[in-house]
């Protein structure tokens, strides 16, 4: 893109026409590291895509990081830039999320007001929980130290602009599990002949729901849901053999453990009753995202400087973010910024009919250069 010809919402809806899932956003890359390098930053690319600000002589960096990669969904909108992709959208606004964070690059190159080094760090699959942990394996903050990292998501639903966040937990943890059950399969009219894992299986998924209602404190946070429940049965066939499949959301690591252990516990139960065997597979994909105290002054400072609205002590999000990595690697802050209450930007996040609010984009942009600005003055500002 010429940046001398530039709109926001252009840039926005060309990311929104060719989305890329995880780890196959050449495309997306490719862009973002062309509109880098017009505006004269140091361009670095990896599995993501990494552009280096400096201004003035200042020794202090921080990151600001923007997720790139969109879903495996059929976009059911009727705007007039919907997907070329069959069955791939930005259904999550990762394509707002990198036009608010170029937009602030090309602000801050064409007039700095800061001191230090700004890290535009561009990642690959967020959805997944896999790539800031890709990037971090290659070594992005060993090449590019930061002291502290910064990411926005949008959020449908709040008031265009409003800004929110809180210190500590911000976002829950999600773990992935499979319960896998060895019984008998048989004749449908003769049960007793068999070890029905159906009815085993649906045993177990009653059973799971009593770690959150009966093992865990009231208010913890945590939802353990089964998603999927396979088996080898057919019309007159008990099955043998069943699988099942969910997810596990948590507040806390200590929560997330115990959950572990009650599930084993509980699979392992109900399967000695039966006489059958079972196995367990409890891997976490997203760790919890907390915030840091420094960061997240700064980012409600930030944002009162710019005259936005500031929620800044909201509720912890049960959803799940890739950003955690990175701010388990540096103190780090998450913010929501709201994407709209009612109409088409008010479809919630992941649905086929969703899209990024444009108006957003400038707000974001305004947000990205006071903070900047506020952690890497010149001297120390005052707004108030």
């Amino acid at each position: 893109m010429d940046t001398d010809d530039f709109s926001l919402s252009r840039l926005r809806r060309d990311f929104h026409r060719f989305p890329e899932l995880g780890f196959q956003e050449s495309r997306t890359k490719a862009k973002v590291a062309s509109f880098l390098q017009e505006l004269g930053l140091e361009v670095h690319e990896g599995v993501g895509v990494v552009g280096v600000l400096r201004s003035g002589d200042g020794n202090r960096a921080i990151g600001l990081r923007a997720d790139m990669d969109a879903l495996p969904i059929h976009e059911a909108s009727r705007h007039e830039y919907p997907s070329e992709r069959p069955g791939v959208m930005h259904a999550c606004g990762h394509d707002g999320h990198m036009t608010m964070l170029l937009g602030a690059a090309r602000a801050l190159a064409g007039d700095p007001g800061f001191c230090g080094t700004v890290v535009f760090i561009f990642q690959p699959n967020e959805e997944h929980g896999l790539g800031a942990r890709a990037m971090l394996k290659e070594g992005v903050l060993e090449r590019f130290p930061i002291e502290e990292i910064y990411a926005i998501h949008n959020l449908p639903g709040a008031p265009v602009g409003q800004v929110s966040t809180r210190p500590g937990l911000i976002c829950s943890s999600e773990s992935l599990f499979e319960i896998t059950i060895s019984g008998q399969g048989g004749h449908a009219s003769m049960p007793q002949a068999s070890k029905d894992s159906i009815a085993i299986g649906a045993e177990i998924v009653l059973a799971l729901q009593t770690i959150v209602s009966r093992k865990l404190p009231p208010g913890a946070g945590a939802v353990v849901s089964v998603t999927e429940f396979q088996t080898d049965g057919q019309r007159n066939v008990l099955p043998g053999t069943a699988a099942l499949k969910g997810d596990v959301r948590a507040r806390s690591l200590e929560d997330r453990n115990n959950i572990e252990i009650f599930m084993r516990q509980i699979a392992g139960g109900v399967a000695l009753a039966h006489g059958v065997s079972v196995n367990v597979d409890f891997h976490t994909e997203f760790i919890e995202t907390t915030n840091a105290k420094g960061p997240t002054e700064a980012v409600i400072r930030a944002a009162r400087c710019a005259g936005l609205d500031v929620m800044s002590n909201r509720q912890p999000m049960s959803f799940s973010e890739d950003f955690a990595h990175f701010a388990a690697a540096v103190p780090g802050c998450f913010l929501l910024l709201g994407n709209g209450e009612v109409g088409a930007h008010g479809q919630p996040l992941h649905s086929n009919d969703y899209d990024f609010n444009d108006d957003v984009s400038p707000i974001g942009v305004a947000f990205w250069t006071e903070l900047v600005r506020d952690r890497l003055p010149f001297k120390q500002q005052d707004c108030n």
